[in-house]
């Protein structure tokens, strides 16, 4: 198992810790973790969960959503910054290279 792997599961496991203790079903965190995808993510909903903001199902899901899309949103802006720099040294050597 790697690395991220084992964060992954960790993280899974006290977002499962976390609901259960606040009296929901331990078995939705498998939903919200492929859903959430990454430990950070998770960490951030089982703050969420820890600090008792949620007070239905229907405002987990809000949250779950609402951190899930700006994983989402953040993963886009490095992907678009990466390509952009990606571009930028074809650029830059093609330019060098008529010179």
């Amino acid at each position: 198992m790697t690395e991220y792997q084992t964060q992954w599961r960790q993280a899974r496991d006290r977002l499962a810790e976390a609901l259960a203790q606040a009296g929901y079903p331990a078995d939705l965190a498998d939903i919200m973790a492929k859903q959430l995808r990454s430990p950070r993510a998770m960490d951030r909903m089982t703050s969420y969960v820890s600090h008792g903001y949620a007070r239905s199902m229907e405002m987990l899901a809000d949250e779950m959503l609402a951190i899930s899309d700006e994983a989402e949103a953040w993963r886009e802006k490095k992907e678009s910054q990466e390509a952009q720099a990606r571009y930028n040294e074809y650029l830059y050597y093609r330019r060098s290279d008529r010179e």
